[in-house]
This record gives structure tokens, C-alpha cells and sequence, in this order.
């Protein structure tokens, strides 16, 4: 962990930042991918990784944050409120992207927190809270095959079995700490607890064509989809192209008609269920398969309906594979119950929206079907999430795209949220749980 960098004083910036502002920023953190010819990758405890952070760093100070890295490798920010050592509000997203990403998935919530937090910086208005902003490392989860791995430590749910995953060119967690200067055994270090925090707020693009089709720039978040991960392996027998169908043992045959039963089975239940992965073994083109390694990504409103979907799935995969002469095991590699966010911050981003787009009606509620860092912090205080209007709903790949209008609206929404919040607050409970903080200091 980086020592704490006090923060630049107010006039270190001329200007408030504005929405254009915002996009140019998305522009510059999209120049560091470890991918040619423009495209973004951007990994967790990566070159890139350490290069974003260290411009999310300095935007934090320039807004009038003090500044640290933490242990997991987040960047993060902090406002003091009406007194030092104050409970905070958490804001913030993640600066890691997927392969061939676009620009504002993620980067554009840090980078509407960091413009929030200066706006109340520079109002010289004390809130009654802490304002922090927080850019996670690893939200997507490419480069070792787990999600929210910055989230979750920041949550205190890190599990130390984790050390030993790797990266495809066989770098395990631990070493990637290391190389990166984190110390792994000092990982808890980044943990929050309860009482530091009074909640978390995160600003997203859709990921989805609601808004986009409704003509309508934000909405709220009702609810985050639970989501079950699992690394699906069938084994047939290799063989040459010429063997007889009746002593063929095809694993992609079967892998194949597998994969065809989960699309039915998700759509029956309303899910949604991926197959984003798969390799087959030997992979030449006169041998028949003798086995299939395929991903799937199972996600629900209600975890309970989910895991039945995926009880089906298995049995469904076993018959298939007993008709085939086939085997099939399978390992879960990430696991995520829904995550409801609270109905106070609801109501805090739905009146932001509001007074942002002077209409006093009712702002969509929406289900997030896409995994956010919202999932992680739930285990800790309660979470709420802006969605900003994403062009046909595109995201995950270069044609994401947001208008600088949709922008400037979220950033006035989103500080409106949080100047509700302010305004809701309870003063005496504030006095009183500083007072007992402090005397047990």
C-alpha cells in the first residue's frame, strides 16, 4: 500500500469538470491496452493497470482528494466531511477491461465520482459524511478467471485459496502481487468495515438497450443479477474422421447438443446463460474429438430459480453424455448471489435523476443483468446504481458509445444523489456514532 498523498489545494484547477472533460478522460485512460492498433485490454496488476491508476490518482488529488493505492491494488480517494475520521459514502467502478473493450464500461463511474467528489470539494459545502472514491482493479476478471477480486477485498471476503490461480502464460496471483509491489500477506489490509462506510454508489453504462429504446438517458437500478460460473469439461475418444457412426465417442458431437439444452433450458427459466469459451482437443480437422472444454455463465434475478436452471442443466448434460458414451465434469469458478440495492438509495438516485432532468415522474428501474462491483460491496453496506444510456445497448466491445449530453446529466444526477443523501442524514446519529468512534480511539 502507497502512503497517503494529501490533497492539491482548490485552486489547482481553474474549472469544474465538465461532461467533454469526462470523455476526453475515458479517450486518454483507452490509450493504455496491451493491444495493438487501438483496441483495449486492460488486466488487473498489469503495466496498464499500474499506468491508470496513477492518472486516476492525480485527477482524485487535483479534485481535492487525498490519495492512496490499496492493498489490493485499488486506487482510491478520499474527502474528509464536517469532521476528520467520519464514516464515508463510497463511489466508484473499475478501470480493468475485457478483451477489445470500449471506453466507458467501468471508466466512466470512477470518472463521474471523481467529478462529483470535487464539485462538493470546491462548494466548500461540509457534508455530514466522507465522500471516497474508490477505481477497482478487477472487476471483469480476464486475467485469472474470477471476478471483483479489488471489490471483494475491499468488502473483507477475499478468500486466500485465490493466491494460487493463474494467468493463461501460468503467472499465479501471488506473484502477480508481488511484481506489482503489493505485499499478498497484508491483503486485509484493505477490508473496510461496516462501520467505516455508510453506503456505495456506482454511476454505469446499461450494458443493455432499455434506456436506449425508451428515448430516456438514466434510470435506476433495482437489482443485480446473481451469476454461477463453471468450466465444463466432455470426454469421448479421439479418433480418425473415417470411424464408423457407431463407434464414434464425438465430444463435440455431445458438447455441441449440451450446449443447445442450456440455451433452452435458460430461456425457459428466463435466464441468461452463456457459452462465451470453448476448445476442443486434438483440434485438427480430419479427428474426431475427444474432448471439449466449454465455459458458461449462468445469471438470474433470483438465485433460487438459477441454481434450479443449472440442477437441470447437469442431469440434462449427463443423459446426453450416457447416450453418447460420453463423460462430463464440471467446476464452478465464480459464484455471486443477486444483490438488491437498497430502497433509500434508490429513492437518493431516483431523486437525483429527477432534478437533473426537471421531470418529476417516476425515472426507469431497471434489473442488471451484467455483473458490476456493486455485487461485492453489498457484503459490506448498502448499495445503489445509476445506469447511463448506452448507444443500441452495446458494451464489452469498441462501438460502446455515450453523448456528452447523457453525460452531463448523469453527472448532475449523480451529485444530486449524493446531496440528498446529505440532506437526509440524521445529524444526531452522525454526533453520536462519531463520539462513540472516538471514544474507543
Amino acid at each position: 500500500m502507497t502512503a497517503l498523498v494529501p490533497p492539491a489545494s482548490s485552486a489547482a484547477s481553474a474549472r469544474l469538470i465538465t461532461a467533454a472533460d469526462i470523455l476526453d478522460r475515458c479517450d486518454e485512460l483507452g490509450r493504455h491496452s496491451s493491444l495493438p492498433n487501438g483496441l483495449i485490454k486492460r488486466v488487473y496488476l498489469s503495466p496498464e493497470h499500474a499506468a491508470v491508476n496513477a492518472i486516476a490518482g492525480e485527477w482524485m488529488l487535483a479534485a481535492g482528494l487525498a490519495t492512496w493505492q490499496d492493498a489490493a491494488g485499488n486506487q482510491c480517494g478520499r474527502l474528509d466531511g464536517a469532521r476528520p475520521g467520519l464514516p464515508a459514502l463510497l463511489l466508484g467502478s473499475h478501470l480493468d477491461t475485457v478483451p477489445a473493450a470500449g471506453r466507458y464500461d467501468g471508466s466512466l463511474g470512477v470518472l463521474l465520482a471523481i467529478a462529483v467528489a470535487e464539485r462538493v470539494a470546491r462548494s466548500g459545502r461540509a457534508l455530514p459524511f466522507a465522500l471516497e472514491v474508490v477505481a477497482f482493479g478487477d472487476e471483469e476478471g480476464i486475467r485469472f478467471g474470477t471476478t471483483l477480486l479489488g471489490s471483494r477485498a475491499l468488502a473483507g471476503t477475499w478468500q486466500n485459496i485465490w493466491w494460487g490461480l493463474e494467468d493463461q502464460n501460468g503467472v499465479s496471483l501471488d506473484a502477480a502481487y508481488r511484481a506489482f509491489g503489493l505485499d499478498p500477506a497484508v491483503i486485509g489490509d484493505a477490508a473496510r468495515t461496516p462501520a467505516d462506510l455508510i453506503g456505495y454508489l456506482e454511476a454505469h453504462i446499461e450494458q443493455g438497450p432499455v434506456l436506449d429504446d425508451a428515448g430516456i438517458a438514466l434510470g435506476v437500478v433495482s437489482s443485480i443479477a446473481g451469476a454461477r460460473r463453471f468450466s465444463i469439461v466432455i470426454e469421448g475418444a479421439a479418433a480418425h474422421s473415417g470411424t464408423q457412426w457407431a463407434l464414434r465417442r464425438d465430444a463435440l458431437a455431445g458438447a455441441s447438443e449440451v450446449i443447445l439444452a442450456i440455451e433452452r433450458i435458460a430461456r425457459e427459466a428466463n435466464l441468461s446463460g452463456t457459452v462465451g469459451h470453448l476448445a476442443v482437443f486434438p483440434d485438427a480437422v480430419n479427428v474426431i474429438a475427444g474432448r471439449v472444454e466449454f465455459s458458461l455463465d449462468l445469471r438470474g434475478e433470483s438465485d433460487a430459480q438459477r441454481d434450479r436452471a443449472w440442477a437441470l442443466i447437469e442431469q440434462t448434460a449427463e443423459q446426453i453424455c450416457d447416450r453418447r458414451a460420453l463423460t462430463v465434469t464440471s467446476v464452478q469458478t465464480h459464484g455471486a448471489p443477486a444483490a438488491h440495492c437498497s430502497p433509500h438509495l434508490r429513492v437518493a438516485v431516483a431523486t437525483g435523476i429527477r432534478l437533473a432532468v426537471a421531470d418529476d415522474s417516476a425515472p426507469p428501474s431497471l434489473l442488471s443483468m451484467a455483473g458490476h462491483d456493486a455485487m461485492a460491496i453489498a457484503a459490506l453496506t448498502d448499495i445503489g446504481m445509476l445506469f447511463v444510456r448506452c448507444r443500441d445497448g452495446v458494451s464489452h466491445h469498441p462501438d460502446e458509445s455515450v453523448t456528452e449530453a447523457d453525460v452531463a446529466l448523469a453527472l448532475d444526477a449523480f451529485e444530486a444523489a449524493v446531496l440528498h443523501l446529505a440532506d437526509q442524514y440524521d445529524a444526531d446519529e452522525l454526533d453520536s456514532e462519531f463520539d462513540a468512534r472516538a471514544a474507543t480511539t
